[in-house]
Order: structure tokens, then C-alpha cells, then sequence
């Protein structure tokens, strides 16, 4: 959906054949996020449909906050989500709106509605409304206030706004058809009393529209001429064109900028799903909430600001979104293409650099103690530009736990009792001995070193089949590692007696790992949000927890690559 690798898809198509005959003279649509929670992956996918759409046919988008719901709407939302947008490289060229700043002219259309016989104020109570509304296969009954005279209504409806009623005494309803097959068009709800403080307009209102009157009439407002929504608005679309129509925003007119249009029209495409990934921001507040993550910024969250922190780029993420593409139909992705997406971006711009996340000793029985060998190790193979950095080798070592084994399977190509592999950038060794502690556990490695064969050197050139990453023991710094999976654990993983509908009993247990580890001296002066390839290892991103005693980096994705672009 970039421009940069555009393609057509079915919501262009539909624009440029309204252009075509005259439905709008140019095109105007509006990102619209309630400020409940801080945006998602699955935003992404609408984000980048309303601001790329307006940028490939030069129109202009909008920023609106559907703010109707005081209950669960914060200021902090509002400013996290603008910093989202903004790091993802878009703007509002539109202008940037509240749904609350119409508060005054929705209760205006809602007062007409009234005068004109289309809304009354009703008293049922929920459970009896749910009666009355009627099943998927049986109409609904008439409510008996549904003929109240229209000056009662009105009056009623004055007094709910003075907060002369509690809340769920009375609610103001559109007045449709409770016959009607689908059930959003039977007779909905348009306002209700709710004394919450709302965080733009304090106490100023009692009484809030509901977002499928207010959303529709906001887009009008604003004069835009393509709603772009998820495909669950899709049985709600009706009711949009009913308030649009009734609004009096059919008629041709021009919006504040001059341009005619015939209202806003409501195109619906596939939302984004990810497989192993929470999507639902009632879940996400359910789980910061609860304590299942430290917060929206824990970097196991699908939520912007926590890709951010964990390492993910914005480039990645526009990638994988214009390979998901917008489509008709909904289908689940596999959370290995964005993966994909973010190990493809880091490839070119990570410098490498090697540490250690289960550091095992290795002491040299040919090495001088107190000789160090300065050796100069690249910063990029692709790119030379990156330059080179130097590190020291001494008398002891770190490698990788795992890259030792004392009875290995066949082709176990890295380190072995009697075996010989090659030091990253440094000399070939050869396991000697192996040193155990009392319970049996190993306590440290004693390696002979083929001086020789030094990397630049003459001897450079025999070969061994495996290369290890390691680190100098005496100036090694120590680090925490936090290694990630995805939060939800993969279907084959869970029991078949798990409350499937129950996500939180989907949780991955091992979705995060601690390790505590060691890293060459070169990572002392990175700062938050600097990410490198950790030899071997994967790509890892400074993090914000760090301090100059202990730094903290993230896994922003490993190096093995389960994906393959067509699977």
C-alpha cells in the first residue's frame, strides 16, 4: 500500500470510479482510533489504508479521535497514538479532530431526529431492550414508548442532558424498523446518561452518542468522502448511510473547502489477524491490567509502542503490511512474515558484534597469561562503509553453553572433546579437557590454541567446519538478555482440555526468558534503541531499562528464518 511499491486493490478501484462519475470531486478520508488503549499492529493495516489512499490520490486525511466513551478514554492514548503515527512516517494533512468536538451538533441532529419522528427517548431497561430486540431469526417488538408523543420525547430528552436522570433510567433510540433483518437497524440506541468526567470536556455532558450515530455524523462534518473501516462495520454500514442520508448529507453539497461531495461512503476490507497474536485491545488492556505484561510498552505486546522499544523499524512494519495487502475477505497471517519482514529490514543496517547469552569458560593452555592479541573484526560484511572495530583475546574466554557438547550426535560441527573449531575472527582452538565442578556439572574448558592460525595470518587458511562467537573474559561486560516468543502458544502446543475461548489460558509460558550474559566491550557507549546482529544469536536492541551497570537488551528477532515469501 506504500506508494513506492504500489498496487491496485479493490478500494482504489472503487475510488476512481466514484471520481469517475461524480460521487466526489476529490478524496477526503480520516483515521479514526478511539483513545482507549495505544494503537496496534492490526491498526497498521487501517492507518496505512486512509493515509496512503488520501496520499495516492492527493487528498487529504484526517486524524479523528472517536472519543464518545469516557469510561475508558485517557489523554496519554491520545498523545501515544499521534507518536505512533508520526514515527510510522504519516501526517494529518486534513487536520486533526475529536468526535467531542461535535458534541453540540450531534445533539442537534439528535433533537431533529426527534422533531421529525425519527428517534424517540425510551425507558426499557437493557435486559428488557434485548428482549425486545428479537433474535437473528425473529423480529423485534416495538418498544411501548416507541410511540410517545414527539414533545415528551423532547422534553425527556432536555432533562437527560440537564442530568435530571440516572443512569440507564433513559435512552434516546433511532426509529427504524424492529422488524428489520438486521438486528443494528432495529430501533438502536443514540445516546445514553453516563456521569463520567471526560478528558476533553470535563463535566461539561451527562449524556454521549453512541459511535454508530456520532462516527457517521463526524464524517460528514468533516466532509469526507471514503469511511475505510474493518469488515465488522460491515453489517452496521445501513445504519451509517441511514443517520448520513437523514443528516441531510446525501443531497450534493460543498464541503469547507469547496468541493461538492454526496457524504461520506463506507468501504469495508479484512482486518488484519496474526496467528499467536492477541489483537483485541479489550484483551491488550486486559492483560497490562492484570499484570500478564509490565505494561503497553512490554515489548511481547503487538502494540506500536512496544515494537518500537523492542527493536522493530517502521520500515519493517510498512513492509509487512503492504505484503499483507487489502483484501475483501478475512484470513489469518502467519506472525513468521513479519518476522520476515523485520530480519530483512535489520539485515542490511545491524552492525554485528558478538556476545554471549550462556556464557561457558574456556582457558587457553598455550597462551601466555597476561598476553592479549588485539584483532580486527568487521562491523558488516555487505557493507564496508560500516567500518571495523578491534577486540582483545587473552587468556581465558566465553562461548556459547551450547556450542560444546561431550557427546555429540553426528554432524555437530561446533566445539567437542578432542574437536577443533575456529574463534570468530581470531585463531583455531582444540578442546583438550573438560572441568568439572562436585555435582558433576561443567565448570570450565581447557583449550589448546593453534597459534598459527591466526585470521589475516599465512595460517589463516586451514580449515575447520565450525566458527564460534566468544568474548574476552577480562573485559567481557555483563548484560541482561530478554529473549522473546509470541505471547499466544501455537495451536499444536495446547492441551486439548484448554478453554480455547479463554486466551489468557493460551498464554505462552515461555514468552519471555531472562539470561544474564557477556558482551564485547564496543556495546559500552550504544544507546537505547541502538540494535546490532549478535553473532549467531539474532538481532538485539538496547533497551530502556538499562543502566550503566547492567544493560539491557531486547531479542528483536532471531536469525532463523521459519518463513518463506509465497508459503
Amino acid at each position: 500500500m506504500s506508494l513506492e511499491n504500489a498496487k491496485s486493490n479493490f478500494i482504489w478501484d472503487a475510488i476512481e470510479q466514484d471520481l469517475k462519475e461524480g460521487f466526489a470531486e476529490r478524496v477526503h478520508t480520516r483515521f479514526p482510533p478511539e483513545p482507549n488503549g495505544y494503537l496496534h499492529i492490526g491498526h497498521c493495516k487501517a492507518m496505512m489504508a486512509d493515509f496512503v489512499t488520501a496520499e495516492r490520490f492527493n487528498g487529504l486525511c484526517n486524524l479523528r479521535f472517536d472519543d464518545t466513551n469516557p469510561a475508558k478514554e485517557e489523554a496519554e492514548y491520545v498523545d501515544g497514538i499521534m507518536d505512533d503515527i508520526r514515527w510510522l512516517g504519516f501526517d494529518w494533512n486534513g487536520g486533526l479532530y475529536f468526535a467531542s468536538d461535535y458534541y453540540e451538533q450531534c445533539y442537534e441532529y439528535a433533537v431533529d431526529f426527534i422533531k421529525r419522528g425519527l428517534a424517540y427517548v425510551d425507558e426499557l431497561s437493557q435486559e428488557e431492550m434485548r428482549e425486545y430486540r428479537g433474535t437473528l431469526t425473529e423480529p423485534g417488538r416495538n418498544s411501548p414508548h416507541r410511540d410517545r408523543p414527539v414533545e415528551e420525547s423532547l422534553e425527556l430528552f432536555k432533562q437527560m442532558r440537564e442530568g435530571k436522570f440516572e443512569e440507564g433510567s433513559y435512552v434516546l433510540r433511532a426509529k427504524i424498523d424492529m422488524a428489520s433483518p438486521n438486528i443494528n437497524m432495529r430501533d438502536p440506541v443514540m445516546y445514553r446518561i453516563l456521569y463520567l468526567e471526560h478528558h476533553r470536556t470535563g463535566n461539561d455532558w451527562c449524556i454521549y452518542p453512541m459511535y454508530d450515530f456520532s462516527h457517521p455524523l463526524g464524517d460528514a462534518i468533516e466532509g469526507i468522502t471514503h469511511s475505510l473501516c474493518s469488515l465488522e462495520y460491515e453489517d452496521h454500514r445501513p445504519l451509517y448511510d441511514w443517520v448520513v442520508e437523514n443528516a441531510g448529507f446525501r443531497e450534493p453539497h460543498k464541503d469547507k473547502f469547496g468541493y461538492t461531495t454526496y457524504g461520506p461512503r463506507q468501504i469495508e476490507f479484512a482486518r488484519l489477524n496474526l496467528t499467536q497474536t492477541v489483537m483485541s485491545k479489550r484483551h491488550l488492556r486486559r492483560l497490562v491490567e492484570e499484570g500478564y505484561v509490565s505494561g503497553w510498552d512490554d515489548p511481547r505486546m503487538p502494540t506500536l509502542i512496544a515494537m518500537r522499544r523492542r527493536g522493530y523499524t517502521k520500515e519493517a512494519i510498512r513492509d509487512f503490511i503492504d505484503r499483507v495487502g487489502l483484501a475483501k475477505a478475512d484470513s489469518v497471517v502467519d506472525f513468521g512474515l513479519l518476522e520476515f519482514c523485520v530480519r530483512n529490514d535489520l539485515g542490511s543496517k545491524a552492525p554485528r558484534v558478538m556476545a554471549v547469552l550462556n556464557p561457558l569458560k574456556v582457558v587457553f593452555s598455550n597462551w601466555e597469561e597476561g598476553k592479549t592479541d588485539e584483532l580486527v573484526q568487521e562491523n558488516h560484511p555487505d557493507h564496508p562503509e560500516f567500518g571495523t572495530r578491534t577486540v582483545t583475546m587473552g587468556h581465558t574466554i566465553y562461548i556459547e553453553q551450547e556450542d560444546f557438547m561431550e557427546d555429540p550426535p553426528r554432524k555437530f560441527f561446533r566445539l567437542k572433546p578432542g574437536g577443533e573449531v575456529r574463534l570468530k575472527g581470531a585463531y583455531i582452538i582444540k578442546c583438550e579437557d573438560v572441568v568439572k565442578n562436585e555435582d558433576g556439572s561443567i565448570d570450565h574448558l581447557v583449550c589448546s590454541v593453534d597459534l598459527d592460525s591466526r585470521s589475516g595470518s599465512e595460517g589463516a587458511n586451514r580449515r575447520v567446519k565450525g566458527t564460534l562467537h566468544w568474548v574476552n573474559a577480562e573485559t567481557a561486560l555483563p548484560f541482561e538478555g530478554r529473549l522473546y516468543e509470541p505471547l499466544l502458544a501455537a495451536e499444536d502446543d495446547i492441551d486439548d482440555d484448554t478453554d480455547k475461548k479463554d486466551f489468557i489460558s493460551r498464554l505462552n509460558p515461555n514468552s519471555l526468558k531472562v539470561v544474564h550474559g557477556l558482551m564485547e566491550p564496543s556495546l559500552k557507549d550504544s544507546q537505547v534503541g541502538d540494535t546490532f546482529q549478535f553473532l549467531r544469536n539474532g538481532y538485539f536492541c538496547k533497551d530502556q531499562d538499562s543502566t550503566d551497570e547492567m544493560p539491557v537488551f531486547n531479542l528483536v528477532v532471531n536469525l532463523k528464518d521459519s518463513y518463506r515469501p509465497g508459503n
